[in-house]
């Protein structure tokens, strides 16, 4: 019941957005075919995937960079000694699909995905845009030494994300997101390894260059003896012409589906959160 409280207390106040280059003016825009434009200007909602695509045969660079937790005071400066960094590489490899590879410090985790617009919002007709995202993730951090039997399967994680996404007007843009993930080797013995979640995220456009973000999941099958938490996230972005800065406070450092999702430590009651950014480029 309190999931579903806080469900609908943020589908009501919602806000967000990421990334983009020179895409302020396009974003406000109906497109000749009546399509809406893009919901996000960026390829996450924060922590999760938007509807947002790369176009064809554009390529982007993602730096994603998370400090450790602001708790910890000036002993370790407020998180910087302890930073997750996370390199992505995405590509249009035709209208509406996407294809990516990463590497992420948090578990020396190596990624692929890839993400598929299934249809578009469009005036007097559909209200919605729908995109597929799937990924499959490698930690490679796991240790035969400390783990006795481990098999390269163990290392391997998935996930599979339905992101629905409407542009309610030129400013708020909302999303929802379904999502199936599947680790081989989790930590705590009750946990299923089958797992699901909703993602709820949006943006509002504060002015041309600003927007404010936010991005919450809710774990639907998470074990009761679980120490983990779910992924809050709270952002603004700016645009600066070949770039865009996204800058947020979230309790969650990973920043793949499967670990923030399955391994957010942090809480915000109890002041134990990660200040980072996102910085990307089009190429």
């Amino acid at each position: 019941m309190k999931n579903i409280k806080t469900l609908l207390v943020l589908l009501a106040l919602l806000p967000q957005i990421i990334f983009g280059q020179d895409l302020l003016d396009e974003i406000d825009l109906e497109t000749a075919d009546n399509f809406e434009t893009a919901a996000f200007k960026g390829l996450k909602v924060v922590n999760f995937e938007s509807t947002k695509m790369v176009s064809e045969k554009e390529l982007y660079f993602v730096v994603s960079h998370r400090f450790g937790s602001i708790k910890t005071g000036i002993e370790d400066f407020f998180g910087l000694d302890q930073a997750v960094t996370r390199l992505n590489l995405i590509y249009g490899i035709a209208d509406g699909i996407n294809v990516g590879v990463s590497r992420s410090s948090f578990q020396k985790t190596y990624e692929g995905s890839l993400k598929l617009r299934l249809i578009r919002q469009k005036k007097g007709s559909f209200p919605l845009t729908i995109v597929w995202y799937s990924s499959a993730q490698i930690n490679t951090f796991l240790d035969e030494e400390t783990l006795p039997g481990l098999e390269f399967k163990h290392r391997l994680g998935y996930a599979t994300q339905a992101l629905i996404s409407r542009k309610v007007n030129k400013n708020l843009s909302l999303q929802l997101a379904p999502t199936f993930f599947h680790n081989n080797l989790v930590s705590v013995t009750e946990q299923d390894n089958s797992q699901y979640a909703l993602g709820i995220g949006g943006r509002h456009k504060l002015t041309k260059r600003w927007s404010i973000n936010m991005d919450y999941g809710i774990h639907l099958n998470r074990a009761g003896t679980s120490p983990f938490k779910n992924p809050l996230s709270v952002g603004f972005d700016l645009e600066t012409g070949g770039h865009v800065f996204q800058l947020h406070f979230t309790n969650a450092q990973p920043m793949n589906v499967n670990n923030f999702l399955g391994q957010t430590t942090g809480d915000w009651g109890n002041g134990d959160i990660f200040f980072g950014f996102n910085i990307s480029r089009v190429f």
